[in-house]
């Protein structure tokens, strides 16, 4: 039975796999169940109406539908008016996030490469995590800047989850899973997308992928040495040097140290990492009054800021005393520093607190010395991270290390490197029944590890040159029939223009 043309839904084939969900009012006043009225049912259509077998016309019949009335279940869709124009959606991603077209990409697996590389050179193994996770692995502490971000949700298991903001507590969920089977140290890398719905500012997205390199079991600063070590390789493999960027180094010690002077209880610490860490971001006057707001005496904060604003371990020896655990370890960490040859990048500012609650102890951040950018890089200990989370405390340190203000660090210092797409080999057959000689050549290229585009389409010998002119390849290779009946295929070495022919057993 031919089909109603009421029931032929018109949609524009390119739109209908991204559309969002359509809901269609279905009518039938001819129903003999209708009663004379108008009755509507709603449909939505969660897949895509177009296929390659239909052209752009689809076609749609109501559940139950056989071509018959009967039942009040048949219905035609609703034509489109005339004059209404097809949805047009927006072609840019959504807001804070990114395409990645093949020039971009190029610069993004050369970045990632980098990464990975500096990992294997220090004996580190890649590790990586769901990107949804439960809402309650980052919910940690009120008041984290952090915990505002979120993209989360409720999922249809009722669950709340969210998008990863960080890798550190998928980490730490990770250790606390594997236990007793973990062999300490642990020294694990991972590069992976965070989300983070916050406002954004030059290399401050709300995607970005992140590296990460954590060292899980090793209570001493050597540690935290390795890995600001491993940052500093990094800097140097891809050509920034000590003048373009340094390392802020405090210790999160030197607060508890004043706090406990004041008598301020253990719990308000968390609080006012937070609002210390605000300390470049909002005028001095905001962050007393937050400070004060939270429980802090006026005295103490004086004697806070007057500390944070310290710039020296001489200076710090001078207000605190040289007996404290964290004047010692930061001169170890400088100490190590010299031996690791990297002394130069580092400086000690007793402000750099880190704003999340979980970092217990040294703690650093990369920057640019132009102050044109925000923090490239960040990290410090976590000694008490675990038991948040009901495992038991490992000591542990690592640091993160975000895609997007490197980018920028590069473009401004003009070291983002020009990379071009290359390829070893273009294969082109000169009639179309040797097309599956050609395919032939390009398999035996492949095989042996050479990279071949094969034209697939009966081209002109002008366009294949102007094709392999764009893709940089290093050779052409002609498939003629002359030629292939001998055994043989034409190739011509791009770059000198030197052809010969060559025997196919032969190339390679």
């Amino acid at each position: 039975m031919a089909a109603n043309p009421s029931s032929f839904l018109i949609l524009h084939p390119r739109l209908n796999h991204y559309l969002k969900p359509l809901f269609v009012s279905l009518t039938n006043p001819s129903s003999p169940s209708s009663n004379g009225a108008n009755r509507a049912r709603i449909f939505s259509f969660t897949k895509p109406l177009y296929s390659r077998s239909c052209s752009s016309v689809a076609f749609a019949q109501s559940p139950g539908d056989s071509g018959g009335g009967g039942g009040g279940r048949s219905g035609a869709l609703s034509p489109r008016p005339p004059t209404e124009e097809l949805q047009k959606i927006d072609v840019n991603p959504p807001k804070g996030t990114r395409d990645f077209p093949p020039e971009e990409m190029r610069i993004r697996s050369w970045l990632f490469n980098n990464f990975r590389e500096v990992s294997r050179l220090f004996g580190f193994e890649e590790v990586d995590f769901p990107v949804l996770e439960s809402e309650a692995l980052f919910v940690r502490k009120a008041g984290e800047e952090i915990r505002d971000q979120l993209y989360c949700f409720e999922d249809r298991g009722n669950r709340r989850v969210a998008l990863r903001p960080e890798l550190t507590p998928s980490l730490a969920r990770l250790v606390i899973q594997k236990g007793k089977s973990l062999s300490l140290p642990l020294k694990w890398f991972a590069v992976g997308q965070c989300w983070r719905y916050e406002r954004m500012t030059r290399g401050r997205r709300r995607e970005h992928y992140q590296w990460n390199m954590d060292i899980i079991g090793v209570p001493e600063v050597t540690a935290e040495a390795e890995l600001i070590s491993s940052i500093v390789t990094f800097f140097k493999r891809i050509g920034v040097t000590a003048s373009d960027v340094g390392f802020k180094v405090s210790s999160r010690k030197v607060l508890q140290e004043v706090l406990r002077r004041y008598s301020i209880h253990e719990e308000l610490f968390g609080k006012v990492c937070i609002i210390i860490d605000k300390i470049e971001k909002i005028p001095l006057d905001d962050i007393k009054k937050e400070l004060k707001t939270v429980g802090v005496s006026p005295e103490a904060i004086d004697q806070l800021l007057q500390v944070l604003s310290v710039k020296s371990l001489t200076k710090l020896e001078e207000a605190l005393g040289g007996s404290g655990e964290a004047i010692a370890e930061l001169k170890q960490l400088f100490s190590l520093a010299e031996k690791f040859g990297y002394s130069e990048w580092i400086q000690f500012d007793a402000s750099i607190v880190r704003g999340l609650a979980y970092y217990t102890g040294i703690v650093f951040e990369g920057f640019d010395r132009q102050g044109k950018l925000r923090a490239i890089c960040g990290g410090g200990r976590y000694d008490r991270l675990l038991s948040t989370f009901g495992g038991d405390d490992i000591p542990a340190c690592g640091f993160g290390f975000g895609d997007a203000v490197i980018v920028e660090l590069l473009k401004e210092k003009g070291l983002l490197p020009e990379l071009s797409l290359q390829v070893d080999n273009i294969v082109c057959a000169l009639d179309p029944d040797l097309q599956g000689a050609a395919a032939k050549v390009a398999t035996i290229l492949r095989e042996k590890g050479k990279s071949v585009d094969l034209v697939l389409e009966n081209k002109p010998l002008k366009w294949v040159f102007k094709r392999a002119a764009r893709i940089n390849a290093d050779r052409l290779i002609l498939v003629g029939s002359s030629e292939w009946q001998r055994g043989m295929v034409g190739v011509k070495i791009l770059s000198s223009g030197e052809q010969s022919e060559i025997k196919l057993d032969e190339l390679d």
